[in-house]
């Protein structure tokens, strides 16, 4: 396990939860990320940006999605990926805690993020998170995708179906 930089005091009272590998780690075996992504709402971003400065964290770059990259002083990149969709304040009011306490972006907005990038990684991840789900959170990943990406249910489906023939396979 890789030890992350703890933002916790850094973005004290600002919304904010990690999203990308780490984050997939509470919802599936731990699979290998050089980087911690994190997901704040657009309009936070100045105040995190200021935060991570004042932390004596780097600007890097910023990403070719909204967002931006910074580097730890122990050389550990933080990427800061923003939104305003219209899901972003109910997700982050409301985020999962993983066992070191760090906030987590619960899996039914995981898959929203995930479904949204199309990458062959992330579609994996979900494959393998959504086939170890059990039926109570399935319901939630299927509500809030009827509800914010009507179009991708059936997509959410066949990763059920296909993480559940991986994980029993």
């Amino acid at each position: 396990m890789h030890s992350w930089p703890d933002l916790r005091p850094v973005l004290k009272k600002i919304p904010w939860a990690i999203i990308g590998g780490v984050a997939t780690r509470a919802y599936m075996p731990e699979r290998v990320t050089h980087d911690l992504d994190i997901l704040i709402h657009a309009q936070n971003a100045p105040t995190v940006r200021q935060r991570l400065e004042t932390a004596e964290y780097t600007w890097v770059a910023a990403l070719a999605i909204p967002g931006f990259t910074y580097r730890s002083s122990e050389g550990i990149e933080v990427d800061v990926v923003l939104s305003d969709a219209p899901w972003v304040t109910e997700a982050l009011t409301h985020p999962q805690f993983d066992l070191a306490g760090y906030p987590i972006l619960a899996l039914p907005y995981l898959v929203l993020l995930k479904l949204a990038s199309s990458r062959t990684q992330d579609i994996a991840d979900l494959s393998r998170m959504l086939g170890l789900a059990n039926e109570n959170t399935l319901t939630q990943v299927r509500t809030v995708v009827a509800c914010y990406a009507p179009g991708e249910t059936e997509d959410v489906e066949s990763l059920i179906y296909l993480g559940k023939l991986e994980i029993s396979g």
